[in-house]
């Protein structure tokens, strides 16, 4: 089974990528966007966003929503700002955030690999988010924002990617933090190929049992929904169509870099803070700081409250665990969010709020400081090595566990259906 193929791309004209390119959908807010767009007609925003070109009291899965979307795909498309590569083949991708490098593949992924969990989750996904995912993928035809994947380790594939990527890139931008993002066509017939047996399990050159979902679990879940109903229509269809692929970035492992994503509850559920306190010291060892808390280590844990910080950490005894749980994130839920706070579903409790590691420290001591937030705790950063240790045993993470830095930029590549 192949697990990629190359595909036709749908690209900004390179004299406008810089005004195409934009933050991922869902990373920024409604009126976040809205200021980014601000004399940027051409924005992947509007087209990613689009309801930021409608009233502000439009329901956002309105139909209209999806609607302007396609209406706005369409207007760059006709006016030349973005088009379709010719022929099918693979984009390398590469990101330069100050001295850190990671290169990767864009391919399409194929949804019987996902299906068959050769493409491996670790995740669950909300239904609100993956039914958006759903209608704007329809509406458009079209998958606009790329899905992130990650693979061990392959000197095979590094090579093939770096000697493709040492001439002028097909597109180069910077986004609102710098960072530099270079994608490369490579169409030769011998280096596809070659980069698709590399991911094909039935071929001697073969270097992947699987590949990971980093990023992305709504957006694969909703190309593999859509492969679903249209094979459904079409059921006598000989060979893979273009809905059964899912657009992709692929990065070794040992290339990406996982920032920590921490922490805030809005307060103490009921508790003192010396009570808390106390009740925290059944299970953790806990030690006074007078500077911000980075934990150093996998079981480590910084905690702000009432304008001080402390460092804790698991006692021994209460160490021994199955795997999801000895995930620091588990652990937090386990022994404080849960029990002590009261709080039951991450996922929908109001009481909770996250805050990724990109924003720093500061940012926790300004939530609390505030009045907004009674206390914030502060995590060591998931390990991918974790990922795929929970990913190949079947098992779900925490919500909110990874954050993953540099972020992919929106509107580079993008992938039409039919």
């Amino acid at each position: 089974m192949k697990l990629i193929k190359p595909f036709k791309g749908l690209f900004p004209d390179p004299k406008l990528a810089q005004d195409v390119a934009a933050p991922p959908y869902d990373v920024v807010s409604k009126k976040e966007a809205k200021d980014l767009v601000k004399n940027k007609p051409y924005s992947f925003l509007h087209i990613s966003r689009p309801e930021i070109d409608l009233p502000d009291d439009t329901d956002p899965y309105g139909e209209k929503v999806y609607l302007k979307g396609k209406e706005n795909l369409e207007n760059l498309i006709k006016s030349n700002v973005l088009r379709q590569n010719g022929t099918a083949g693979y984009y390398i991708y590469q990101m330069i955030d100050k001295d850190h490098i990671q290169t990767g593949l864009i391919a399409v992924c194929s949804m019987k690999a996902y299906h068959e969990n050769l493409i491996k989750k670790h995740e669950l996904t909300r239904p609100d988010k993956e039914n958006d995912r759903v209608r704007h993928i329809e509406c458009l035809n079209t998958q606009s924002s790329p899905v992130l994947l990650t693979c061990k380790p392959s000197a095979d594939l590094n090579n093939v990617l770096n000697r493709n990527a040492v001439s002028e890139p097909l597109l180069s931008v910077f986004d609102e933090r710098e960072v530099q993002h270079k994608i490369w066509l490579v169409d030769q017939p011998s280096e596809t190929e070659l980069i698709t047996e590399l991911f094909d399990l039935d071929s001697d050159k073969n270097q992947f049992d699987a590949i990971y979902i980093a990023d992305g679990h709504h957006r694969s879940a909703a190309a593999y929904r859509i492969s679903q109903t249209r094979s459904q229509k079409n059921p006598d269809q000989s060979e893979d169509l273009s809905h059964d692929y899912c657009l992709s970035v692929i990065f070794p492992a040992d290339q990406m870099k996982i920032l920590d994503y921490n922490r805030v509850v809005k307060d103490l559920n009921g508790l003192s803070k010396d009570e808390f306190l106390l009740t925290l010291q059944k299970s953790f060892h806990l030690k006074p700081e007078t500077k911000p808390v980075k934990p150093a280590k996998p079981g480590e844990f910084g905690l702000f409250i009432a304008s001080g910080w402390y460092r804790f950490w698991l006692k021994e005894e209460l160490s021994k665990s199955p795997q999801t749980e000895k995930l620091d994130v588990s652990l937090l839920y386990q022994y404080i969010l849960k029990p002590v706070l009261g709080i039951e579903n991450q996922r929908t409790d109001q009481r909770i709020d996250f805050v990724g590691g990109i924003r720093g420290l500061g940012e926790l001591e300004n939530r609390v400081n505030s009045g907004e937030m009674a206390l914030a705790f502060s995590l060591f950063p998931t390990q991918i090595e974790q990922i795929f240790k929970v990913a190949d045993a079947g098992e779900i993470m925490p919500p909110k566990s990874t954050w993953f830095e540099p972020k992919l930029v929106d509107g580079l590549i993008a992938y039409r259906l039919g």
